[in-house]
């Protein structure tokens, strides 16, 4: 733990951001009737004897709207990519079709659509836990360099004053990301 006190509040402000950029690409990853290359690229497949990104196997293109072309850079791994796609949790139907893999994106539901706005929902609030815990750390850090003596009590109010200030940024930006996402998702 560092003993600067503005070094404390630079890692957490580090940390922080890292939280909200983790959660923007979580969302990245929620489908929301519309075709997307990030919709897949992260599902892990099973190929050479090891775990890879799909994005490390195939190029992933979106030639409409309402479908996503996988092409397989080796066509011994389709088979593979194959198998991920269908066994990922974003209820998709890939067919393979000679030397690329065509995943049409159906239409969303009412009823999906709101299971989905749960599902950011609690990603948000992970995201939240996240930010909270990072504060806790600066904020133990302060403490500690205080009782230590190298800064004052009204130096440790301040500072943590600043934390705050952070902490309540990064849980605006989540806000407004979760309301993005929201209205993107129920958008018929």
């Amino acid at each position: 733990m560092p003993n600067d006190p503005d070094e404390i509040i630079l890692d957490a402000e580090a940390d922080m951001d890292k939280s909200v950029e983790y959660l923007s690409h979580e969302l990245a990853s929620v489908r929301t009737g519309k075709a997307s290359p990030a919709l897949v690229e992260n599902i892990d497949v099973e190929a050479y004897g090891t775990s890879m990104k799909l994005k490390q196997l195939a190029l992933i293109t979106t030639p409409e709207p309402r479908l996503l072309v996988v092409q397989p850079f080796d066509l011994g791994t389709a088979q593979a990519i194959d198998k991920a796609l269908r066994e990922s949790k974003l209820g998709i139907n890939p067919t393979v079709d000679g030397k690329l893999i065509r995943i049409p994106i159906p239409e969303l539901s009412e009823e999906r659509r709101r299971d989905l706005v749960k599902a950011i929902k609690q990603m948000a609030e992970e995201a939240r836990v996240r930010v909270r815990s990072n504060r806790r750390t600066a904020m133990d850090g302060l403490k500690k360099i205080q009782k230590e003596g190298l800064i004052t009590e009204d130096d440790l109010e301040r500072y943590e004053t600043d934390v705050q200030e952070l902490t309540d940024a990064s849980i605006a930006k989540i806000e407004k990301l979760i309301e993005a996402k929201e209205a993107e998702i129920m958008k018929v």
